[in-house]
């Protein structure tokens, strides 16, 4: 099955309305577990709405939002708001996105799926430079030594606080299981060597929120789904599935995941990890190569006998001009793997 909410979204007579809207969401929702006949119900992997939601507290507009970006210290009275326990969402996608797993729900043969940005990875949205300040931080320099840092820390508080809120409001909404999506937790921002000179950057900045939020989520009985299609080396993968411990390890494609078994408790089931964002160009990813790589796929994991469910290596998002190369390539992959 791919992550394919956008696909069948786009296949709405407005896409703009149904996004807007929980029911008809729902029903998109519904329909994309119909069409890859999965119990899951995925929704769209739309990680603006964590953003948009804790901006929207201190008067930035949705249209503004996806653009804004923190270049200094925040203010005492900045933080107390950003980090109130407030769970009502102010963006139109947050609301619809809830009344959407509200509306999985009452369906018994469906597992309503949330989904949020990590912690992380929305820090890396909110800063102009986070790279810069990580690198700092990797380095040892406190925050009362360093505004840079000083913001980046700030920035994880708000952003820890940011994405519990949107978890809390998904599982009142009968989400079972939440997908936390960390694409920034990789190497494009956090410095490989610093963490074999034995930096604890990626421990406090990565693994110490995500894990407060694994722990969230066992408070309340929900699953944790951990998706990274970033660039990430062996240690990043065995904690991920070691320590975050998600019954589903999602990765990108820049990964072997018949490899990568070695590292995952049997109990996590790999998902993914087909190059599906190359599915838009035939002279990238021609049809041919997707039949290739999901053959290798499913030989390679039957070979090394890890629980694993064939997917994309991120979703599947509808591009205009490609949309009918995209939909052959997603179908191909489903033709082999029911042929299989």
């Amino acid at each position: 099955m791919p992550i394919g909410a956008d696909l069948l979204l786009h296949e709405e007579p407005d896409p703009q309305r149904a996004r807007n809207d929980g029911v008809a969401l729902g029903r998109v929702i519904e329909k994309t577990a119909a069409r890859w006949k999965t119990p899951l119900a995925f929704p769209l992997m739309d990680l603006r709405l964590e953003k948009f939601d804790l901006l929207a507290r201190i008067g930035v507009s949705p249209a503004d939002a996806e653009k804004f970006q923190f270049t200094a210290p925040l203010d005492d009275a900045t933080l107390a708001v950003l980090c109130s326990d407030d769970l009502v969402p102010a963006a139109p996608g947050s609301l619809a996105r809830d009344r959407a797993l509200a509306y999985v729900a009452a369906n018994p043969g469906l597992i309503p799926i949330g989904m949020s940005i990590g912690p992380f990875s929305l820090v890396a949205r909110l800063m102009a430079d986070p790279i810069a300040a990580v690198a700092l931080a990797g380095r040892g320099i406190p925050a009362e030594d360093s505004p840079e840092v000083e913001l980046l820390m700030q920035c994880l508080l708000i952003a820890e606080a940011a994405v519990e809120r949107s978890i809390r409001r998904q599982m009142t909404h009968g989400a079972r299981a939440l997908m936390i999506c960390e694409p920034a937790a990789g190497t494009a921002f956090l410095s490989p060597r610093q963490l074999r000179s034995g930096s604890s950057v990626f421990e406090r900045l990565v693994m110490q929120p995500n894990l407060r939020v694994r722990a969230l989520l066992e408070e309340n009985g929900c699953d944790l789904i951990f998706h990274n299609c970033g660039e990430l080396i062996d240690p990043m993968v065995e904690a991920f599935a070691q320590r975050l411990h998600p019954v589903i390890l999602s990765l990108g494609s820049s990964r072997r995941l018949w490899e990568d078994a070695r590292l995952v408790p049997d109990d996590v089931v790999l998902y993914g990890n087909l190059p599906t964002k190359s599915f838009y160009s035939d002279g990238a990813m021609p049809v041919a190569e997707v039949l290739r790589r999901t053959e290798e796929l499913l030989q390679r994991m039957r070979a090394c006998g890890h629980p694993y469910i064939l997917g994309s290596e991120c979703d599947v998002l509808f591009v205009p001009e490609a949309c009918e190369a995209i939909s052959k390539k997603v179908d191909a992959m489903m033709a082999v793997a029911i042929a299989a």
